[in-house]
């Protein structure tokens, strides 16, 4: 149950282990989709970037990076959306590497995906 007239973020909350790797390149997509309404971001999981590739000036937007929470997790915005009050309505998220060849990931720890009111 979200509260009408509020606006909401979807987070992903999630650690990394000491010896992780690939995250930090090719950059990620997150997805958000609110009924039929779709929103993306790129997004990078690290928040150093070692593929220069990545920062090309065409790619568009700065990509979104993580912010350190109190609690020592790592959270990343996916999207935002104004709850008018619909009785029901599907939210959907995602983080996907949406380029081919892209590298072997290890050691991420997804706690879970947070939806709160937007500050």
């Amino acid at each position: 149950m979200l509260s009408r007239d509020t606006r909401y973020a979807a987070y992903l909350v999630f650690k990394m282990t000491d010896d992780c790797y690939g995250l930090d390149s090719p950059l990620q997509v997150a997805s958000l989709s609110i009924g039929e309404d779709t929103s993306t971001h790129r997004v990078r999981l690290q928040s150093y970037a070692s593929d220069e590739e990545n920062d090309a000036p065409d790619e568009g937007a700065a990509p979104r990076l993580p912010q350190e929470r109190p609690d020592g997790w790592l959270e990343l915005e996916l999207g935002d959306w104004y709850n008018h009050g619909d009785d029901e309505i599907d939210v959907c998220a995602s983080v996907k590497e949406t380029r081919f060849g892209g590298n072997w990931k290890k050691g991420l720890i997804v706690q879970g995906l947070e939806i709160r009111p937007k500050n």
